[in-house]
């Protein structure tokens, strides 16, 4: 087990980066190929990120919003943020473009890190009436290549700016992973605002990794462990079972889109997975479809060992 005691999330990371580095920390399917990235990787990554965000301007208290579906690049975009003291303001992907303004004008967000072209242009459409709003960078570049505003950047781009600070800088980003506090506010999360206007419910390291070691605890997580990562990531509860995987050193996967995520779980085999009622739903659907041409003997089997469970 790492027994990762770190008492902020950044830092958690760049101590498994230390202790168990060739461990597998994100699993993402891209183009129907599985690709894996160590603690070591990570941490390299996240790094190149935080310095290329200080070298555009990023400083603590800062709020960054975070746009996409889960993808370990936007999860890195968390830990940079977190690293230079800047705080991580997740948004539901799907959301309109007015949507977009109220949360990004309520918390005054000057960075915007979104995957696509699609949330690229959402931002666009809204950033006159969005002040604060400083830069946009796109991880996915296709459809971007027209795009010349100066605002607008990729994140390759600001990774390589990034290497190019941290060797002119070198004593920068592990003074400011170092001076990051348990009870500094790493995240900003968005209530769906059903009962009236959406609430940004601050919380700290202190909050996320306490929930995240008690139940490592009680389910007896470690770093062998796999998790599937699929619940929108303005959700608090995506970002708790994320600093439960940091904290237990386990590894977290992205499926390749929400469509696959059945076949991509299947293929992942997890050991942990947290589902709602309707995916639970969709699973028992798809397996009760399957059986009405299984033999008769599966379907007994089938039947009778439902009949247990429920």
């Amino acid at each position: 087990m790492s027994n990762n005691q770190a008492d902020t999330v950044p830092r958690c990371l760049f101590d498994n980066a230390e202790k168990i580095g060739g461990a597998p920390a994100f699993g993402e399917k891209y183009l129907g190929i599985w690709q894996t990235y160590s603690w070591h990787d990570t941490a390299a990554e996240v790094r190149a990120l935080a310095c290329g965000l200080a070298a555009l301007g990023l400083e603590r208290g800062d709020m960054v919003a975070i746009i996409g579906d889960n993808r370990p690049h936007l999860y890195w975009v968390f830990f940079a943020s977190q690293s230079l003291g800047a705080v991580p303001v997740p948004m539901y992907q799907n959301g309109v473009a007015a949507e977009f303004e109220y949360v990004l004008n309520h918390a005054a967000v000057r960075f915007a890190v979104v995957e696509d072209q699609e949330q690229t242009d959402k931002l666009l459409e809204i950033k006159d009436q969005c002040p604060s709003l400083e830069r946009i960078i796109y991880h996915n570049p296709r459809g971007m290549r027209s795009y010349e505003q100066s605002f607008v950047h990729s994140y390759t781009d600001i990774q390589a700016k990034g290497r190019e600070y941290d060797v002119q800088h070198p004593d920068y980003f592990e003074h400011e992973l170092a001076v990051g506090k348990a009870d500094d506010v790493v995240g900003i999360f968005y209530t769906s605002g059903t009962t009236g206007t959406p609430k940004g419910v601050q919380l700290t390291s202190k909050n996320l990794l306490s929930s995240a070691r008690d139940f490592n605890g009680q389910e007896g997580l470690n770093e062998r462990d796999r998790q599937v990562n699929y619940a929108p990531m303005a959700w608090i509860g995506d970002h708790l079972f994320m600093c439960s995987s940091l904290s237990a050193g386990s590894c977290t996967n992205c499926p390749e889109s929400p469509e696959t995520l059945l076949v991509d779980v299947k293929e992942i085999g997890p050991t942990m997975f947290f589902a709602a009622p309707a995916i639970w739903e969709g699973l028992l659907t798809t397996i009760t479809i399957r059986m009405e041409d299984a033999s008769r003997l599966k379907r007994w089997l089938f039947q009778y060992f439902l009949a247990v469970a429920r």
